[in-house]
């Protein structure tokens, strides 16, 4: 599947990373095939620890109109929640984390199972540490994240978006 050029950003703070998860949500959102009601494409994370990968999924949860505290759900493996957006649509997020999950095998196991439950519900599928799995979906969505200085945590952050193409893409500034 061809993909789109990638698209970058600096990310000055955790603000910044959140109203990029919140940018993302709109366009994830957007991205579902038109007249399905289905899921739209998994959202993988790949960073190292405290690059902002929960902090950019707390921006898709408030797009997403969850009031629940978002937390890395690394002992859990994965969190569901539910909100709604600001019309009264229902929204759903399953929140995986595969940080503890060292084999390919097992990563994949609990991805298939939670991206079927994710397509069942309607809902946007986040990933962290996506890198775990053998391979990537080819229609998922893969975000990279890296401190900008390793060394000092408080710079920022940098944010690589890579998609498949097609509606909702990010090839063009929206």
């Amino acid at each position: 599947m061809n993909r789109t050029p990638p698209q970058h950003w600096q990310l000055a703070d955790a603000a910044a990373t959140r109203a990029l998860g919140r940018e993302l949500a709109a366009r994830l959102l957007a991205a579902r095939t038109p007249g399905t009601g289905g899921a739209p494409p998994a959202l993988m994370l790949q960073g190292d620890l405290g690059a902002g990968k929960t902090c950019l999924v707390q921006g898709i949860a408030a797009a997403l109109g969850i009031s629940e505290p978002i937390t890395s759900p690394t002992f859990a493996l994965a969190q569901h929640y539910g909100g709604a957006l600001a019309d009264g649509t229902a929204t759903a997020l399953v929140h995986l984390d595969l940080y503890r999950l060292e084999q390919p095998a097992a990563a994949e196991e609990l991805f298939a199972q939670e991206e079927e439950e994710a397509a069942e519900l309607g809902a946007l599928l986040a990933v962290e540490w996506s890198g775990r799995l053998g391979a990537l979906p080819p229609e998922a969505w893969l975000l990279e994240l890296e401190l900008a200085d390793p060394t000092d945590p408080e710079v920022g952050r940098n944010a690589t978006l890579h998609t498949p193409g097609g509606p909702g893409d990010l090839s063009e500034p929206g």
